[in-house]
């Protein structure tokens, strides 16, 4: 069967989510002042806060902890890398990264190209992020996007995330779409390949981030455009 549904990851797929944090928390961090309070460079705050951030979500992947979990101690975690015990500092960070980010609305590149192209083929798109619910729209909405899309789906809508089968049926049957004319484009090897593979539709997965995964006859692109090899 001829595919007619693409379901799309958000956040560092379409949505450039590392650009968009890096800037938020740059502009958080110098309104705090705080390499001259604390004596903090901001690219090595920036880099341990990546790598706590980073492992965080995937355990919320696996369930491991929850988001309220997550936000209590991304910030205040990697203010504790650098001998700064404060709660309050770093619920600040968290409460107005959340609140600020949406002010930087960066899409990965060839965005708006692809979905505009898919839109040209007749492909009726669609988005599941494992993000908020409370965000993944306005994230679509604020970054001009959202009108490509048919359905969005977003873990707290099913309570459960990607790879998760329970989340892809949910937005499937959302979108009044068969396995066999549906595929998922996203970055996450395990969350979106992974997946996809064990809930049974195609993928395409974007190595943004040049991983260089190997799986034989899995279709792999490194930058959005190249999704019109296959599609």
């Amino acid at each position: 069967m001829k595919i007619q549904h693409i379901f799309f990851d958000l956040d560092n797929t379409l949505w450039d989510h590392r650009k968009n944090a890096f800037l938020t928390i740059k502009d958080l961090f110098e309104k705090q002042e705080i390499t001259l309070n604390y004596n903090i460079d901001f690219e090595e705050f920036h880099s341990v806060y990546h790598e706590i951030n980073e492992s965080l979500w995937e355990k919320i992947r696996d369930g491991i902890i929850d988001k309220e979990y997550l936000r209590k101690h991304r910030f205040y975690d990697t203010f504790k890398r650098f001998e700064v015990d404060d709660e309050e500092l770093s619920q600040y960070f968290e409460e107005h990264f959340l609140d600020k980010i949406l002010n930087h609305n960066e899409l990965v590149e060839g965005a708006k190209y692809i979905l505009e192209y898919l839109k040209s083929k007749h492909y009726t798109l669609h988005v599941i992020s494992n993000g908020f619910q409370e965000v993944t729209e306005r994230k679509c909405m604020l970054s001009g996007i959202d009108k490509y899309f048919k359905t969005i789906t977003s873990a707290d809508s099913v309570g459960v995330r990607k790879p998760n089968p329970k989340i892809f049926d949910y937005s499937l049957g959302l979108a009044e779409a068969s396995k066999q004319e549906s595929i998922l484009i996203g970055d996450d090897w395990i969350a979106d390949v992974v997946g996809a593979q064990n809930y049974g539709i195609d993928v395409i997965f974007f190595d943004v981030y040049k991983e260089n995964k190997q799986e034989e006859g899995l279709k792999t692109i490194t930058h959005l455009l190249q999704i019109k090899e296959y599609l």
